[in-house]
């Protein structure tokens, strides 16, 4: 049933980061979920849409395992910060291609970066538009091929720039803006510091707004 509801779902394309919504890490969740429950009824687990993962999808799972959603702790189920479970979503974006970036020189509205050094950086997919949040620029890291580079000067409508540090990084490559923790990505939590807003809203904002995938 769920892979069925999966196939709904809008596909990746233009500029938009993808938000992978992890079947397998939902499925694990739940047992905890159920374990640390504090009752606070259904509509908890399904506000925001389920809380930016899709409430007919969770739905959809939650049925399968046959598990009501009335005695679930929603920030367990969905792996937010602090629940010590998998998080469920993650966010990544695509390199559009890198420039060099002399010492001095400046980055997107305003120049609020300027180069202490001649770099590189990539234009990246993902904006303000799809709840990358703008204040996360200058503060926030990403992950490209396992190491962190940190997203320099304003972040745009649907793009941001990253410093890359003179990395080789093709068009196309996978840029991941949250993600696992144990996997060596920036977390939720990061984004939470960074921006003033809580975990649950973030991932709300940001699986509405983004291209939303279920993955296995």
């Amino acid at each position: 049933m769920s892979s069925t509801l999966s196939a709904r779902l809008p596909a990746a394309g233009g500029v938009s980061p993808v938000a992978r919504i992890s079947e397998s890490a939902l499925r694990r969740n739940a047992p905890l979920a159920l374990a640390a429950g504090t009752g606070s009824g259904a509509d908890d687990v399904f506000a925001a849409d389920a809380w930016g993962h899709g409430a007919e999808w969770v739905a959809s799972v939650l049925s399968d395992l046959g598990m009501d959603a009335a005695p679930l702790d929603a920030a367990v189920l969905f792996g937010l910060p602090g629940s010590h479970a998998r998080p469920v979503m993650s966010l990544h974006g695509r390199a559009l291609g890198t420039k060099p970036l002399l010492r001095g020189e400046g980055v997107s509205y305003g120049y609020t970066h300027r180069a202490p050094r001649d770099t590189t950086v990539a234009l990246v997919t993902g904006g303000y538009a799809q709840g990358v949040v703008r204040s996360l620029g200058n503060t926030a890291t990403v992950s490209i091929g396992g190491r962190r580079h940190r997203i320099v000067g304003r972040v745009a409508m649907d793009v941001c720039v990253v410093d890359v540090e003179g990395q080789t990084v093709p068009r196309g490559t996978e840029v991941v803006y949250f993600g696992d923790p144990a996997d060596g990505h920036p977390s939720v939590e990061e984004w939470a510091d960074a921006t003033g807003l809580s975990a649950a809203e973030i991932v709300a904002v940001v699986g509405v707004r983004a291209d939303r995938r279920v993955t296995g």
